[in-house]
């Protein structure tokens, strides 16, 4: 096989990867700030809930969660599986997993504020509302970027398992051709491929980082 035609086949592949880490992003993010709230509940129902999903995505691999989400519906109510149920499956399987590790990040960044500017705020006239929104939050996202940065980091490489309900991102397609040419040239090239990606997302949200730095 020509090398370009080994290049075009992984940057497809990249194509999906990077579709992947995109929308899962796009949606574990501010849903893992709702499964935030439901975890830090005064109800101690809706507390335990969230705290049991949170427990679940976290205690069980994410590659036994992505089949569970494509192969459960066929072998519990008999669905044909398809294209559009894999992209779903996928979606679904991503978003929620990591929403439940932002869920933690976000906890911990707003339980680590300082009980003194609620009540500053209060004081103020702030409502509620007003205090988290205006006050807290800001705070919050900046001392947790870090922590973001990382788990962002780690869902480039966790894109690789998505090989298990035949998506054909990087992974795919690299131990694909590593069969078809018997030589180890793709798994390199897909190795240097995700390393750029890495380090792409590293410095976008280190960018991001020192331009939160607004608050101190």
């Amino acid at each position: 096989m020509e090398f370009s035609v080994m290049i075009g086949l992984l940057l497809e592949g990249t194509g999906i990867t990077a579709l992947i880490f995109f929308v899962t992003l796009a949606l574990s993010l501010p849903v893992g700030m709702l499964v935030c709230f439901g975890r830090m509940s005064k109800n101690i129902l809706v507390r335990s809930v969230f705290k049991f999903y949170i427990s679940v995505m976290r205690g069980t691999p994410l590659v036994l969660q992505l089949m569970v989400f494509y192969f459960g519906p066929f072998y519990l109510f008999g669905m044909q599986l398809s294209d559009t149920w894999k992209q779903m499956a996928w979606i679904l399987g991503f978003s929620l997993n990591y929403a439940a590790y932002f869920a933690e990040i976000y906890r911990g960044g707003i339980e680590s504020m300082p009980q003194g500017q609620y009540e500053a705020a209060k004081i103020l006239g702030y409502s509620k509302s007003q205090t988290f929104m205006r006050i807290i939050l800001p705070q919050v996202i900046k001392r947790v970027m870090p922590s973001v940065t990382n788990e962002a980091i780690t869902l480039v490489k966790d894109t690789s398992l998505a090989f298990t309900i035949t998506i054909a991102e990087l992974f795919t397609q690299a131990k694909a051709l590593a069969s078809r040419e018997a030589n180890m040239i793709p798994y390199a090239l897909a190795a240097l491929i995700y390393y750029v990606f890495c380090l792409l997302v590293a410095f976008i949200m280190e960018r991001v980082e020192k331009k939160m730095s607004y608050y101190r």
